[in-house]
């Protein structure tokens, strides 16, 4: 499937000599030396990547990386000194003007960290204004921004004015007005930027629900590694106009590519980071007709210290080695209970189950026994440990 934007050897050189200083760039040269040698600064170079139809990709950096600079190339906001940027396979850094606003009104809205509402329009009026631009008759674009509202949680507030709101619920606001119109991409610049800490943390979460709904293509711009790991399919890692990484979350923090991204990563909570599915390891087991001595070989074998017991393609319980040793008897009657969760639970999500000391179960929708997650893969991987070494082995099988 082709990637819903897509993005090749991007330059963006601000100033005079912006050709001289590209022609330096491609030479190799630095963007500080340029600077001094051209009076041209650079914002963004030779910058490539794609974007599948409703992903979320991050474009993560400290400030003055960037990030801002590209996310207003992908409109058309600020052109492009060289490259092409095509949605859908147009490039709109080469078309003209009226098809770029064609564009823009068609397929892009964005939603920036200021809210830029306007103070004596009512809420729904807000939302409304980009579907007033488009010609949309009045009671048809009211119906629509009162729908948006209530996606968003703020149906109740549809007549009041901005100032009656909070900063979060404000940013809802720009967050529908931008929906409104039906967009296929959402470029959001630092949206949760200006919001107080717990304000913020709930609009990212509310962004990963509607997610799961609408299933837009958004490309989301900020300097916080935690919201970048929270709500990005992929992230880019950027610094002095370039991108330095580029990958899933649980690959940039157990990977970094260099020490600049490694700094960026080394306090991050890995508990919230990586899942379940990233350290389980393949779902040996032992069956219900099993033999105490069936069952210690088995262990033996695979260098385990307790196995889940099947009975059909059902979990009956699990059995632990010294249970075994101690007794003599049969895995059925040593069944101990078990914990159980899903692929995509988040290591921190785990921590209780930890408690009861042995593998925990990791079940598919239908039920069915997937993977075991090992409390020492567990611990090794929220220690800062590398990916145990029985999942990069089934990566690469995979591949």
């Amino acid at each position: 499937m082709s990637p819903k934007l897509s993005v090749r050897h991007v330059f963006k050189i601000f100033g005079a000599g912006a050709d001289e200083a590209l022609a330096r760039l491609r030479q190799g040269k630095g963007k500080e030396e340029i600077l001094l040698e051209t009076g041209a600064t650079v914002g963004v170079q030779d910058t490539s990547f794609d974007v599948s139809e409703g992903e979320i990709f991050v474009v993560m950096g400290l400030s003055g990386s960037g990030k801002s600079t590209l996310v207003r190339m992908l409109n058309g906001l600020v052109p492009p000194t060289s490259g092409e940027i095509c949605i859908d396979g147009e490039d709109v850094a080469s078309c003209g003007p009226d098809r770029l606003q064609a564009i823009r009104r068609e397929k892009i809205a964005m939603v920036f960290q200021h809210f830029a509402l306007f103070p004596h329009w009512t809420i729904t009026e807000n939302v409304a204004y980009g579907l007033k631009i488009k010609g949309m008759p009045a009671a048809e674009r009211r119906a629509t921004a009162l729908q948006t509202l209530e996606q968003v949680g703020l149906g109740a507030w549809a007549d009041a004015l901005p100032p009656q709101l909070s900063g979060g619920m404000q940013q809802r606001v720009g967050l529908a007005r931008a929906l409104a119109t039906g967009p296929q991409i959402l470029l959001m610049d630092e949206p949760f930027g200006a919001l107080d800490p717990l304000i913020r943390r709930e609009m990212q979460e509310e962004l990963v629900v509607l997610q799961k709904t609408l299933k837009k293509t958004i490309i989301f711009i900020t300097h916080d590694l935690n919201e970048a790991l929270l709500l990005g399919d992929r992230i880019a890692i950027m610094r002095d106009g370039r991108f330095v990484q580029v990958g899933a979350p649980q690959e940039i923090v157990a990977n970094p590519a260099d020490d600049y991204v490694a700094a960026f990563v080394g306090d991050i909570d890995r508990g919230r980071v990586f899942r379940a599915t990233d350290i389980a390891r393949p779902s040996e087991t032992l069956h219900l007709e099993d033999n105490c001595q069936r069952a210690l070989d088995r262990m033996q074998q695979l260098g385990r210290n307790a196995l889940y017991v099947l009975a059909a393609d059902r979990i009956a319980g699990i059995v632990r080695y010294e249970d075994l040793v101690r007794d003599g008897g049969a895995p059925r009657d040593l069944l101990r209970p078990f914990s159980s969760t899903v692929p995509e639970a988040k290591l921190h999500e785990l921590y209780a189950h930890a408690a009861r000391g042995l593998p925990i179960a990791v079940l598919d929708d239908g039920g069915t026994l997937t993977g075991v997650v090992e409390l020492d893969d567990l611990f090794a991987c929220l220690a800062g440990g590398p990916m145990p070494t029985h999942r990069q082995k089934r990566e690469h099988l995979d591949a």
